[in-house]
């Protein structure tokens, strides 16, 4: 994963067996090709995610809820952004990794059902759905890309306008019984 984030390509079997420090005969000793070297460091990834992905301040207020998930959304795009790259040049071969795709995706969208819960709970079913969607939609990589690479935003610039805009797009929180 290292060379991945340092190149931003799927890094050939001589590449990693030099960076591990072993021959390319055991790389292929562990794993039959690349491509189950490729679904394993992603399966990899995904833990490592899951794991740092605590969630917080789920009880909070709405604006703190909302900063929090952007925060953690933004540093998640900041570290994965080189994987995610490689896993999408690459998933139209692959059924694994277009599971594995979608699963991220199913993963990001949870997270923020509970983040949300409050404001989505006020939605009927097809509102609340779409407004997942567009939630997905708008905190994705290719979001983040466009704000830090094309438009030159910080990391801070950045957060703050998916905090704008997941504020906008919610329903105002219920009221607190």
């Amino acid at each position: 994963m290292a060379l991945v984030r340092e190149t931003g390509h799927m890094p050939t079997a001589v590449q990693i067996a030099d960076r591990a420090g072993y021959s390319v005969r055991s790389i292929f000793e562990r794993f039959p090709d690349l491509h189950a070297l490729r679904v394993a460091a992603t399966d990899l990834a995904i833990g490592e995610a899951k794991a740092q992905g605590a969630l917080r301040d789920v009880e909070a207020d709405r604006t703190t809820r909302i900063r929090s998930q952007v925060e953690a959304r933004g540093r998640n795009c900041e570290r994965w952004l080189p994987l995610w790259r490689v896993l999408n040049s690459n998933h139209s071969d692959s059924p694994e990794l277009r599971q594995r795709i979608k699963m991220i995706r199913q993963l990001i969208v949870m997270r923020m059902e509970v983040m949300f819960r409050p404001e989505l709970s006020v939605l009927g079913e097809v509102e609340r759905k779409n407004t997942l969607v567009a939630l997905e939609a708008l905190t994705d990589f290719d979001s983040w890309t466009r704000m830090t690479e094309m438009f030159g935003l910080s990391f801070e610039e950045a957060c703050n306008v998916w905090i704008t805009a997941i504020d906008r797009l919610l329903p105002p929180s219920p009221p607190v019984s």
